[in-house]
């Protein structure tokens, strides 16, 4: 690493771009970027930093600048193109993030669900006990040059997470996605038995995940959930309206009395995981219990809002058992209210292998509403609809425009979620002009 050097991102903008470039700027490197034109919602984190944020153009390339490769982008980019013409160098984000965290302790942590949501909880947590460098895939960053810990997010993806050699790993499970990659589970399983090979001190897994459970490794794992059979176990489990409490044993030595202000069971096992790797590192478990109640979720996480009587939230649920946890932690939390599921696909291979189980998933909301599919750069076209999907859900399954968002207007003192990993927000925030100018009329 060299500060005297600009380390030019291509595709600044992504979730863990941005994070990284974060990290960079905070250690005094030199960071600029470039992304679509778009606004996304990683973006304000970067315009606070004062790092530059170009359009995407060839004509940026130029020399001495250091490039970090998005994972998004193929060796056709034009910027990319054009750097390897200059003879530019060229970094990969996992080659770039594996660089940074040497010299630290590292906890990786990886899952098909729920690693943004422990990423964000382990670094708050950590950080307000020690010197803490994290990268969240929710387009948070910070580089800390004193550290002890480096907390980051491992995406299974295209199977990236193999570039790290961390010293303590968290899964949370191991299911299927990215269909237009993986072939099938076996081959998600064995990307995540790379990782757990390539982790030095233990590994923390999910109990109850059979995959999981038949993990092999050379250093070793410990399981947590709420069974008996479970290693770090959550035990006298309240869930209202406020949150959740437990007690946590490890095997049968207590471990104290938890309470986190965060709902669904996904974040009783998210924090379950957190104390455990805390415990291994001899963190006071007392001051884990403190920084447990001031946590205030990640972005685009049950994020709420609300106009009028309603409860609007927003999360980035693209899966199954994503939208399941969000739709348990909506129920939590507003038990009494109506749940109006407002969930946009995400990718046609996604939505075709996996059609069933979002009917199922989104069968759990009082009523559910479809936008188009969203595609990716990857994956711009395929032989299915949202009306396909829409006929396998017996709640509703409508579909919605963004020019003719009225359907939601129906509603009153409920709760509507908008999910999805592309541009749902853009619903959302139609929706909420509407519900903000007929509440101005109201009054």
């Amino acid at each position: 690493m060299n500060n005297q050097k600009v380390y030019y991102f291509v595709g600044i903008k992504g979730s863990g771009m941005s994070s990284l470039a974060l990290i960079l700027h905070d250690q005094g490197f030199k960071v600029e970027g470039s992304d679509i034109d778009q606004y996304t919602f990683t973006q304000r984190g970067l315009e606070l930093a004062g790092i530059k944020v170009y359009s995407f153009d060839e004509n940026n390339m130029r020399e001495g600048l250091t490039i970090i490769a998005g994972n998004a982008f193929t060796a056709d980019h034009p910027e990319l193109k054009k750097a390897r013409e200059m003879g530019l160098d060229i970094v990969s984000y996992p080659e770039m993030l594996s660089r940074l965290m040497e010299g630290y302790t590292s906890i990786g942590v990886a899952g098909s669900h729920g690693k943004t949501s422990t990423t964000g909880l382990l670094a708050h947590v950590l950080s307000g006990i020690a010197p803490t460098s994290y990268l969240i895939g929710d387009g948070t960053g910070k580089g800390k040059p004193d550290a002890r810990f480096f907390v980051y997010e491992a995406d299974e993806y295209r199977r990236h997470f193999v570039a790290y050699h961390p010293d303590y790993s968290i899964m949370t499970n191991i299911d299927f996605d990215h269909p237009d990659y993986f072939t099938g589970i076996d081959d998600v399983f064995d990307a995540f038995e790379t990782v757990a090979k390539q982790t030095k001190k233990g590994i923390f897994a999910w109990g109850d995940d059979p995959l999981l459970r038949k993990i092999k490794a050379d250093v070793p794992i410990y399981y947590y959930g709420t069974k008996d059979s479970d290693d770090f176990q959550a035990r006298d489990i309240k869930r209202t309206t406020k949150g959740s409490e437990f007690d946590v044993f490890y095997h049968d030595e207590p471990l104290g009395h938890y309470q986190i202000p965060i709902f669904g069971e996904h974040n009783i096992l998210n924090s379950l995981a957190v104390i455990a790797v805390s415990h291994f590192e001899k963190v006071d478990l007392e001051e884990i219990a403190k920084e447990l109640l001031s946590f205030k979720g990640v972005k685009r996480r049950f994020s709420e809002k609300y106009i009028g009587d309603m409860t609007i939230i927003d999360d980035y649920a693209h899966h199954p058992s994503e939208i399941k946890a969000t739709i348990d932690a909506a129920r939590q939390k507003y038990p009494d209210k109506e749940l109006i599921a407002v969930f946009q696909p995400h990718t046609f291979s996604r939505t075709i292998a996996l059609m069933d189980d979002f009917a199922v998933s989104l069968n759990l909301a009082d009523k559910v509403y479809l936008t188009d599919i969203f595609s990716s750069a990857r994956e711009t076209s395929g032989n299915v609809s949202s009306e396909d999907l829409g006929a396998k859900i017996v709640k509703g399954g409508d579909i919605i425009k963004l020019d003719n968002i009225s359907p939601l207007l129906d509603y009153s003192n409920a709760v509507v979620i908008f999910m999805g990993a592309g541009d749902v927000q853009k619903y959302e925030y139609a929706y909420e002009e509407l519900l903000s100018n007929l509440s101005f009329k109201n009054n």
